[in-house]
């Protein structure tokens, strides 16, 4: 049972148990809406109690989790990356470089 029908059941039970003022023979309504209401509200706490352990012991602790990204295989001995060229447009001058020019 989860926390919906625990407060559908707790609702249905108090409508009968307090709203209700009809008698029906052989059926006590106050009695029907008592039971449900208690039993909604033990499913209530129950699902509150259990809501933790669905995600498995420790999940809330804080604990970090680690993440591995395979690149794939190495590479072969002696292999160097090749350099990218420089892009030129991208570079900001010193500020040595630009006060030596104004002079």
């Amino acid at each position: 049972m989860g926390i919906g029908i625990g407060i559908f059941l707790s609702a249905v039970g108090a409508v009968l148990a307090f709203a209700v003022s009809k008698t029906v023979n052989g059926v006590d309504i106050h009695a029907v809406g008592w039971i449900l209401l208690i039993v909604g509200i033990v499913g209530i706490v129950l699902s509150m109690i259990f809501w933790s352990s669905w995600a498995g012991p420790g999940y809330w602790s804080g604990r970090r989790r680690t993440t591995t990204v395979d690149d794939g295989p190495p590479a072969p001995p002696g292999y160097v990356e090749p350099r990218r060229p420089l892009d030129v447009t991208q570079m900001r001058p010193c500020m040595r470089c630009t006060s030596s020019r104004e002079m």
